[in-house]
């Protein structure tokens, strides 16, 4: 397969920024990289440290949390307009810097413009309650108002849909926004934010709304430990959120909190086989293994093993890899060479556990692409759950089990330490209600007939356990951008107590 050279790929990426707004590369100490050839295209200049973007952000929301909510939605709906003008464009450079083939990447703008849409409705319709009170001529109400400056740390797998499913809930509440994108995605950011300042042109909004903050770890550390900042969503590794959590916490500051997930499907005896073929296939293989929902456990009826193994074996080894740029590739390359020899170090014990790699694992490009990180889809078939399955690997690797009761099953599900998104293929409606109950399974995504792999954006996106318990994107998940104060109007000429207390 052709590759493009770093030249070409740096001119993709030079008319994507430039389309979007963004200004174009210049020296700087920021490298963006792609993993399409493992090669560096550019470099992009030094941003403000964090101590500043604080403050920026600061005085922004002075102005900010006092503009009526419907007047911030409309900044949000012109992002979005924004979005659709350039959807082409900043597609483009989530391929560049993520690796994703054109239709999963044309789909994470897709997901930022259906969450833009979404928080403009919500902008009227945020919500609190009137309560009845116990004293007379009292009303009792409670309402939700702006939090502050809100720092968003984003992974390098969905690069800018992360960050749309914060700062566009973020700003309708009130909110400015400070992104600290993965060192690995400095350029969909600095587009992102380009779409985002000329949405602003023309309306009356402070300045720094929507801060970008380049650099490593120790700027998102900066950041985390600032006492001006009451609020931190951050999405990555479960590693990573044992540092951050408990910094914000010792602040009293808030965090929203997406980490691993090591998720599984249960295939049932009533199975619908087409469904278990096509849903597991993308679940697992799709964006090369690198969702944080990406199917990594498969847990089958012994009645059904070999049916289902026989089935999926020929999916994966027919699976076309190659550049996410060509037509046709269904697998793009996996983000970095240390993601490959995590790969290969996990399949390695997966075979000292007693395990079978049935297809896939093996490296694709080598030559051609020498710096990049190519790889098939692997099943692995495994004499059950041994710390290598317990563990995620950012990789398409796919344990396959097998299991004689639905009540194992269950507890093969649930008995890993992360808990973000499940999914049971079964036709039996006993068993499909018996998954989501409470004594089903534990992850906060639970699919029935589908992948746990994709979400839309009307529901809350999140997990237990150790993937952290956040909650982002639909739903009330608007809530954790903003405070709850709860008032009692007195509106009578006496002053009657609580709970019958006198005091006089």
């Amino acid at each position: 397969m052709p590759f493009p050279t770093a030249d070409a790929l740096h001119t993709i990426a030079e008319h994507s920024l430039r389309a979007c707004g963004a200004d174009a590369f210049a020296a700087g100490p920021h490298l963006a990289r792609t993993p399409i050839t493992g090669t560096t295209i550019g470099s992009v200049g030094a941003t403000v440290d964090a101590a500043t973007a604080v403050e920026r952000a600061t005085t922004a929301f002075l102005t900010w949390r006092t503009t009526p909510a419907p007047v911030r939605g409309e900044l949000v709906r012109r992002i979005g307009e924004q979005l659709r003008a350039h959807k082409g464009d900043l597609a483009r450079l989530v391929q560049l810097e993520a690796g994703k083939i054109e239709s999963e990447a044309l789909g994470e703008v897709q997901e930022m413009i259906d969450i833009c849409d979404y928080a403009v409705g919500l902008s009227r319709q945020l919500q609190g309650l009137t309560i009845a009170s116990e004293r007379p001529g009292h009303r009792l109400m409670e309402q939700w108002l702006p939090l502050g400056p809100t720092v968003v740390i984003t992974a390098f797998n969905f690069p800018v849909a992360v960050w749309a499913w914060n700062a566009a809930l973020a700003l309708v509440c009130g909110n400015p926004v400070i992104w600290k994108p993965s060192e690995l995605t400095p350029l969909t950011a600095l587009a992102t934010h380009g779409l985002f300042e000329q949405a602003t042109k023309g309306l009356d909004v402070p300045a720094h709304l929507n801060q970008v903050l380049l650099g490593d770890g120790s700027v998102g550390a900066a950041l985390v430990a600032h006492e001006g900042v009451p609020l931190v969503s951050a999405t990555g590794s479960t590693a990573m959120g044992r540092k951050v959590g408990p910094v914000v916490a010792a602040r009293f500051g808030r965090s929203i909190l997406e980490l691993g997930g090591n998720n599984a499907a249960i295939i049932t005896p009533s199975a619908d086989a087409e469904l278990v073929v096509r849903g597991v296939t993308f679940a697992a293989a799709g964006t090369a293994g690198q969702r944080c929902t990406s199917l990594r456990r498969l847990l089958v009826h012994r009645s059904r093993l070999d049916e289902v193994v026989g089935r999926l074996t020929p999916a994966f080894a027919s699976l076309p890899i190659g550049s996410p740029l060509e037509k046709g590739t269904l697998v793009g390359p996996l983000i970095t060479s240390t993601a490959l020899v995590n790969m290969q170090s996990a399949l390695a014990a997966a075979k000292a556990d007693g395990g079978t790699v049935v297809v896939g694992g093996e490296r694709h490009f080598a030559d051609e692409a020498p710096e990049a990180a190519y790889v098939r889809p692997a099943i692995v078939a495994m004499p059950g759950q041994t710390q290598i399955v317990h563990t995620e690997t950012f990789a398409p690797i796919l344990y396959v089990m097998a299991y004689d009761s639905f009540d194992e099953a269950v507890q093969l599900h649930n008995e890993v330490p992360q808990g973000l998104a499940s999914s049971i293929f079964t036709t039996d409606l006993r068993e499909a209600e018996a998954f989501m109950s409470a004594a089903g399974s534990d992850c906060g995504i639970a699919n029935v007939n589908i992948g746990p792999s994709g979400a839309e954006i009307g529901g809350a996106f999140g997990g237990e356990k150790a993937t952290g318990g956040g909650r982002e994107s639909g739903s009330d998940a608007w809530k954790g951008y903003m405070r709850r104060a709860t008032n009692t109007i007195n509106y009578s000429n006496a002053l009657p107590l609580a709970q019958g207390v006198e005091f006089g």
